[in-house]
């Protein structure tokens, strides 16, 4: 898949570094000495796990070499890797910290207890993972896909996401010493519904779009998706939209 756009994710920075303060606030480790964050992307989750350890190492780790560019720019004393969570976590870690990225790998059945081992005792494995398969942009996006007109040049790009309950995440981690999960719904305030399409059009639909091929071609595909996805995403009285977006949190203790 092409390299990420850090400026189009970043358009969302403080709706998207949410998650990582929710989560960072319920570790129970009082003083991590390493810390790695997989899938850092462009820096914001990393600088949470700063703030609340500002004593601790701290590695972030992302396989889209632009990202970890722009989280050098921002941070240029961090200790930043471009590599493949699956094979790249070599060394064991006080906590291991992945922010809306374990959704991008494949394997989770061998990947999540994979990075669980890399736990040092007395330490933490904290994740959150969207959980919005059934959001009615998504729903939206898989529909217009599978028309004639797409089906072929997107053929393959929903089996990129991994989405999986809660349920499975605890069964994996039933060994660990304690266990910590939940879900959030967070209800996002956009100024319309076009912005949908900013924040869809940077995550869960930029495989798709990459696969077209050329502008015109976009932005129909878009204009779609935004008119399947619309009357679900009403414009409320002052012109907002709500996105409701799901998602789901736990912490393995070992």
């Amino acid at each position: 898949m092409p390299d990420w756009n850090p400026n189009k994710y970043l358009q969302f920075a403080s709706e998207r570094t949410r998650p990582s303060l929710d989560l960072v606030d319920r570790i129970e480790l009082d003083s991590p000495r390493s810390i790695i964050d997989i899938g850092c992307g462009p820096g914001n989750s990393t600088r949470v796990l700063a703030d609340r350890w500002p004593g601790a190492d701290i590695t972030g780790l992302d396989s889209s070499r632009a990202m970890i560019e722009r989280a050098k720019a921002d941070c240029p004393n961090g200790n930043w890797i471009v590599g493949d969570a699956s094979t790249d976590v070599s060394s064991s870690w006080d906590l291991v910290f992945s922010n809306a990225a374990l959704q991008w790998m494949p394997g989770h059945e061998t990947l999540v207890p994979s990075l669980f081992g890399k736990v040092n005792r007395g330490g933490a494995f904290a994740v959150q993972i969207p959980a919005d398969s059934e959001s009615p942009i998504r729903l939206a996006l898989l529909e217009v896909a599978s028309r004639p007109e797409w089906q072929k040049a997107t053929e393959g790009c929903a089996a990129l996401l991994t989405y999986r309950d809660w349920g499975f995440y605890y069964d994996l981690l039933a060994g660990a010493k304690k266990i910590d999960l939940w879900e959030t719904t967070y209800l996002h305030v956009l100024d319309s519904r076009e912005a949908l399409i900013d924040w869809y059009g940077s995550t869960g639909m930029k495989p798709f779009l990459e696969r077209l091929p050329d502008d015109e071609s976009r932005a129909r595909f878009e204009a779609e998706v935004l008119e399947a996805c619309g009357p679900s995403y009403p414009v409320r009285g002052d012109g907002k939209v709500i996105y409701p977006f799901r998602r789901i949190f736990f912490i393995a203790y070992r």
